[in-house]
């Protein structure tokens, strides 16, 4: 084999001293013609062909090509791992190593990369947004401790793309009903709205995605962004810088803030912390165009400009539910108690973030807090023990062990485990529970407790009790003022009355 040194003195010998070939053939050993072969194409440094070594994946490269350019159109979470490739191979006879397949892999990678550069697509072109002009959305997965345990949650992210003022808000599931809590809470903390929205084809608010910016955009996030008059742009799959503001913002959040992020007690906790968090960083992060000014002082400037604010979007989900013998409503594997009228029905159920409205002919029949659990375990019942008073009417023996009734506020408690003992308690209770029906609640409730301080709790003491404590209060004395006193004091006269029954007789 020539080398680099040996052709560079051939070239010299006989270009710049005249040399003879015959005397580099008897200098170096190399034949006449390997020389003659340098010189007369001018080769400056040697090349050699590259080797071909026999692999055993060389059978199965067509197979394994086809199969890395079929993963790399799936999803993150539905890709084949490349052990999985490999096991695939075995299946089909191959008998080479997973290093083997690994290394394939990579560079077809790269020269993935290499054809994408060349044909423009890896180039990206810098982008500006004039005050007020768009911001940018995103969901993202990170992990805190709440009430002593590790949760996951997904993180909603904005950030106005001229300021670059960000918010971030946790919740435990991603849902239309989630998304549109996120959007009433930043809108209310920017104290505006943007003029267009620029999201990616997520499933809360793209049905279906179609060729080129074409979208079947879900219906209530339509409603939305009519609600709030701004326009919504969303990204061509797979093209994360269209939003690249957004995507570098989820990025600096687990840095800047989960990293750092204390225990909390509740979900709410942890919001109103981010919530200041956020602020501060305002205060605190340089802006990265504007270096020598903050992210707030750039805010303040692009304020003005952004739409104002009407009242918060009413975001909810609505579902047809049927109402079980039992007055209960099933949702998320959770069982949730309406008013016993309603049974055997159906009714609407209103989902939102934080809490369920059941409707039914137009009025809100029910409310409860939402209970959510990413744990597959049985659900809960939620009961409203008032709910099932006009059952309880017909039926007063299903108070003993009665399963709504075990959330009774201590005084009823205190007071049924005293009447269940004399004859006729249990009606008389149940009687006593109804007037929770006509009365306030918490009037009922002190009229029961002043019975039972009494020591002769009664339905008749309770009556009287709770008569007392809702009668209007009798009108105060009026002051009559100085210049109003009457002079002379009426007198009582009847015998004015006989002068009034004198016959009159016309002239």
């Amino acid at each position: 084999m020539i080398n680099v040194a040996i052709l560079s003195s051939i070239r010299r010998w006989h270009l710049r001293d005249n040399m003879p070939i015959r005397e580099i053939v008897r200098r170096t050993g190399l034949s006449r013609n390997t020389i003659r072969k340098y010189l007369t194409n001018k080769v400056v440094e040697p090349k050699y062909p590259k080797r071909k070594t026999p692999s055993k994946l060389d059978d199965y490269a067509v197979k394994l090509t086809a199969w890395l350019k079929t993963e790399a159109g799936k999803g993150r979470k539905q890709k084949r791992s490349l052990k999985q490739l490999h096991s695939d191979l075995v299946q089909l006879g191959f008998t080479g190593s997973y290093d083997r397949v690994v290394a394939f892999a990579k560079r077809w990678r790269q020269q993935q990369q290499e054809q994408a550069q060349t044909a423009g697509r890896g180039t990206f072109i810098p982008l500006i947004f004039a005050p007020g002009e768009a911001f940018q959305f995103d969901w993202s997965e990170d992990w805190a401790v709440i009430a002593g345990e590790r949760t996951k949650l997904q993180i909603a992210h904005f950030k106005l793309s001229h300021s670059r003022a960000f918010y971030l808000r946790a919740y435990p599931l991603q849902t239309h009903e989630m998304l549109f809590d996120a959007h009433n809470h930043a809108f209310a903390v920017f104290d505006g709205v943007p003029a267009r929205g620029i999201y990616d084809n997520m499933r809360t608010a793209v049905d279906k995605v179609r060729r080129g910016k074409q979208r079947d955009v879900n219906i209530r996030f339509s409603a939305m962004v009519s609600h709030y008059l701004f326009d919504a742009e969303f990204c061509n799959p797979a093209s994360g810088w269209e939003k690249g503001q957004i995507e570098k913002n989820v990025q600096d959040a687990r840095h800047r803030i989960w990293n750092k992020l204390p225990a909390f007690g509740s979900l709410h906790e942890l919001n109103d912390w981010l919530h200041q968090r956020c602020l501060s960083l305002w205060k605190e992060l340089p802006h990265p165009l504007q270096s020598e000014r903050r992210i707030a002082d750039v805010y303040a400037d692009e304020h003005p400009c952004l739409m104002a604010l009407s009242c918060p979007f009413d975001g909810f989900v609505e579902h047809v539910k049927r109402v079980s013998p039992t007055c209960l409503v099933m949702f998320e594997r959770n069982r949730y108690s309406v008013p016993a009228s309603y049974a055997n029905r159906p009714i609407s159920l209103r989902v939102y973030a934080d809490k369920l409205l059941f409707v039914a002919e137009s009025q809100i029949i029910a409310e409860h807090v939402r209970m959510i659990s990413n744990k597959h375990a049985h659900g809960q019942t939620i009961y409203d023990w008032r709910h099932y008073l006009s059952v309880l009417q017909r039926k007063p023996g299903a108070l003993r062990n009665g399963a709504p009734f075990a959330e009774l506020p201590e005084g009823f408690k205190h007071l049924q485990n005293i009447l269940l003992k004399r004859l006729g308690g249990d009606r008389e209770m149940v009687e006593i529970l109804a007037l929770v029906l006509q009365h306030d609640e918490a009037a009922v409730l002190t009229a029961v407790e002043l019975a039972l301080e009494s020591g002769v709790p009664s339905k008749q003491h309770v009556l009287n009790l709770l008569t007392r404590l809702i009668e209007p209060a009798p009108p105060a004395p009026v002051d009559t003022p100085a210049h109003l006193t009457l002079v002379v004091e009426p007198q009582s006269n009847v015998s004015r009355y006989d002068q009034l029954r004198e016959v009159r007789h016309a002239a």
